[in-house]
């Protein structure tokens, strides 16, 4: 069976085809500037002598879409023949709200659920519904699925997902605490327990996706229990541009101060907050290495910040499960960053945690990384959150 697994944003498409006999990929690609001047669609195949590049004016994302197929069916850089050789499409869906706490083929019920819930994830929803309507225009016979990046979230109790503010909020507009990257969680909490050798229910697993946005989960015998993002992305650590944790009375006070509307400060916290705000530099946390080593103060104190606080979050969800047997890094930063994975471990030997230099050293590769004596097992999985798509789209599809 092949799986065409599609990550719509806003003005960009991430694309793979998988086959999942053996659940190799057969082709991926990146299309940027959807409905923008420059579109350009960036596709590559196994085997393939670089990339293939294709730029042309994209309007929208069913444009883009037929170009993606025809880069999938093209005689010379293709993948399959026809195609009819896709049997299923899997889409990203970045909000399911509380209405979905597994993936569901998308029905005409389904697509007005997640647009129902479309605005506590603006950004996001309106993008990846794109996406399906321009498959289904396309694919109409074709099973469309929706894999919710909240929907590993759903196991949360009242106790975690609920904020101290007036219930009727809850009720009226579903104000509480969702998570997301629930679908990269899922998949290294599977894959770590292989690695174990023990089932995803005989352990409590921290699992740090760490990249330019990053969230910490607390995942109790296969379940989540608490996780650092919130009713949206905002919440939890520092990121690349998102502030994370504040005192909400900072807003209010902000506001006034700058003369800034809705719109105005939840900019300031999205996209101009974070470590570029904290240090003028960038939001690719390798850029704040760099200054770092170069003696920067403010990119050194914004990674000292941002180091406390994973550390901080490490710490809450272990008294949280009563115990910790596996902390699991993945993501950009979280994968190829061999010092910060290094600092965060470092001093936690409190917890049983105790890295190994030495396997340390490595990017982007499924290793264990503390010592053999350490109590608490410390991981780098690269994440696979098409993967876990294409496998939760075969079990629907079928």
């Amino acid at each position: 069976m092949k799986v065409l697994v599609l990550n719509c944003g806003s003005s960009s498409l991430k694309y793979q085809l998988i086959d999942m006999t053996n659940e190799s990929v057969l082709c991926k690609g990146l299309v940027e500037r959807i409905g923008i001047d420059g579109s350009v669609l960036k596709h590559e195949k196994p085997g393939l002598d670089g990339k293939h590049i294709v730029e042309t004016p994209m309007k929208d994302h069913k444009d883009a879409i037929n170009h993606v197929l025809s880069a999938v069916v093209d005689e010379k850089v293709g993948a399959v023949k026809d195609m009819k050789e896709i049997d299923a499409v899997g889409h990203r869906i970045v909000h399911g709200g509380e209405k979905f706490a597994s993936s569901a083929v998308l029905t005409d019920e389904v697509i007005a659920a997640i647009e129902g819930v479309s605005d506590l994830a603006p950004l996001h929803n309106p993008a990846n519904l794109m996406g399906v309507e321009a498959c289904k225009a396309i694919l109409p016979d074709v099973v469309q699925v929706a894999v919710f990046d909240t929907a590993f979230h759903q196991t949360m109790p009242e106790k975690t997902f609920l904020y101290g503010l007036p219930y009727e909020l809850y009720t009226k507009y579903g104000v509480r605490r969702y998570g997301f990257h629930g679908t990269s969680h899922m998949y290294v909490t599977q894959r770590a327990a292989e690695m174990l050798g023990k089932a995803p229910e005989d352990l409590r697993i921290i699992t740090c996706h760490l990249g330019n946005g990053a969230s910490i989960a607390a995942v109790d015998h296969g379940k989540c229990l608490d996780t650092s993002m919130g009713l949206t992305p905002l919440e939890g650590l520092i990121m690349g541009t998102r502030c994370g944790d504040i005192d909400p009375a900072i807003i209010p006070f902000v506001m006034k101060k700058e003369n800034l509307d809705a719109d105005g400060v939840d900019k300031l916290m999205n996209k101009q907050s974070g470590v570029y705000g904290m240090t003028g530099i960038s939001s690719d946390f390798r850029d704040i290495e760099d200054a770092a080593n170069n003696g920067d103060k403010k990119a050194i104190n914004a990674l000292e910040a941002y180091i406390q606080r994973v550390k901080k979050y490490i710490g809450a969800y272990a008294a949280e499960m009563n115990g910790v047997d596996a902390v699991v890094f993945t993501a950009g930063l979280g994968e190829n960053s061999i010092s910060m994975r290094a600092d965060i471990c470092k001093d936690m030997e409190f917890l049983g945690i105790n890295i190994d230099e030495e396997k340390n050293n490595v990017r982007g590769k499924d290793t264990v990384i503390s010592t053999e004596d350490s109590k608490v097992k410390v991981l780098l999985i690269p994440t696979n959150e098409e993967l876990m798509i294409a496998r939760d789209t075969v079990k629907l599809a079928k």
